[in-house]
């Protein structure tokens, strides 16, 4: 009985902590968001659409950096292991969170941005982890684990940081910065190494940056149509990170903090759905419907989100916005089935990267969408003209879904 329960806390207690890494991942983001249109203005000055064209600027910076150096470090996780990989970006991580802490110039904290998008390879190596201990059925389920993970990050990361900015806009930097680097110290004690010898292949530069990554694995049958799907969805998706504290400020009026309780609420949606809904679906319909499901879902709730009037009635969208979260881990589900154990760094690092092409993009487009319907001078007046551009993307990925054979894997 002794036995059994230590063998249980060995394989528990690294899946804990990489369902804390993920959080923390998705806290250190909703730490901030409540606070950004603020704290652009404190360092820069402008009016609320200037503020929103730097928060996609400094968006892109560090979705440029994490497209860039995915692939290197999801490769080197495949030679050297996932722990030191992960230990090493948690706490470099957190020492950038400090610096943006103390920026007090927009170029600070684009250096901070910078560094953050360098050190990202949190969730993808994450997700290579969960993909070397789950069975080939499993891996949709488990990555939506994942995914719930990151969900109740959303969760507590908008409240905390819409409270916390009550206190200035330093202290949720501050509370990211300490709450990353407890983790990383957790992990040293907690995580083993899963990545056995005869599993490790030797380094190859030529498949260590993004073209030649991505090269490879759209070479192997039936990635490239996926990863396109993934990355059309994605884009669609970053519009909420991209422009919802704007938004919400121009169309409702909302204050730091209820911003956050709102995100908070998106957070919650997406947990459960991931966590528990995902799983009944995957049994249900598989990863292919699923995934189409999915689509539908996200093009109703950006139809409806354009055109809403009434705050209250925002809230009571978002838990219809989330259902749609069930996509991407289906997706990465359908996709590392394809891939061999000792590739499982390098898609995850791929997927990191065409995440971080869809946040180099989504940004930038979504931000100058809002921006062009909120200037004082804009022909309409229409902040929520982003959501019907992500709609037409969404309708855009599960066309070409659609298209896609997926019968070997369902």
């Amino acid at each position: 009985m002794h036995s059994e329960l230590i063998a249980s806390l060995h394989l528990r207690l690294p899946v804990l902590f990489l369902l804390a890494t993920v959080m923390l991942d998705a806290m250190g983001i909703g730490l901030i968001m409540p606070i950004m249109p603020a704290l652009i203005r404190e360092v820069q000055g402008g009016n609320l659409a200037d503020a929103a064209l730097w928060g996609g600027v400094l968006s892109t910076v560090f979705a440029v950096m994490q497209f860039l150096f995915s692939p290197l470090l999801g490769n080197l996780s495949d030679r050297y292991g996932r722990r030191p990989v992960l230990l090493v970006s948690l706490i470099a991580m957190s020492a950038t969170y400090f610096l943006m802490a103390i920026a007090t110039s927009i170029w600070l904290l684009l250096i901070g941005r910078v560094l953050s998008g360098i050190t990202s390879a949190t969730h993808a190596t994450a997700g290579a982890y969960m993909a070397d201990i789950s069975e080939p059925a499993k891996k949709a389920a488990n990555f939506g684990l994942l995914g719930a993970g990151f969900g109740v990050g959303f969760v507590l990361g908008p409240l905390v940081g819409g409270l916390l900015g009550e206190l200035g806009t330093r202290a949720p930097f501050y509370a990211a910065g300490i709450l990353v680097a407890a983790n990383a110290l957790l992990g040293f004690f907690v995580m083993g190494e899963t990545v056995t010898e005869d599993a490790k292949r030797p380094f190859d530069l030529k498949r260590a940056n993004p073209l030649g990554a991505f090269a490879h694995m759209a070479r192997l049958p039936g990635i490239a149509p996926l990863m396109l799907v993934y990355f059309v969805y994605s884009v669609a998706l970053y519009v909420y990170p991209a422009i919802w504290s704007y938004f919400t400020e121009a169309r409702f009026g909302w204050s730091p903090k209820f911003i956050g309780l709102s995100l908070g609420v998106f957070g919650v949606s997406m947990a459960l759905v991931q966590g528990v809904l995902i799983r009944v679906t995957l049994r249900r319909f598989g990863e292919r419907r699923t995934v189409i499901y999915g689509h539908i879902a996200d093009a109703v709730a950006f139809a409806m989100l354009a055109f809403v009037t009434s705050g209250m009635f925002a809230l009571i969208l978002t838990p219809i916005a989330a259902l749609g979260a069930v996509v991407s881990p289906a997706l990465q589900g359908l996709m590392s089935q394809r891939v061999g154990d000792d590739e499982q760094g390098e898609l995850q690092g791929v997927l990191t990267s065409v995440h971080a092409l869809s946040m180099i993009v989504s940004p930038l487009l979504m931000a100058s969408t809002f921006a062009v319907f909120t200037q004082d001078n804009a022909p309409i007046h229409f902040p929520g003209a982003p959501f019907l551009l992500a709609m037409a993307l969404v309708l855009l990925g599960v066309g070409i879904f659609l298209r896609t054979d997926t019968r070997t894997t369902d």
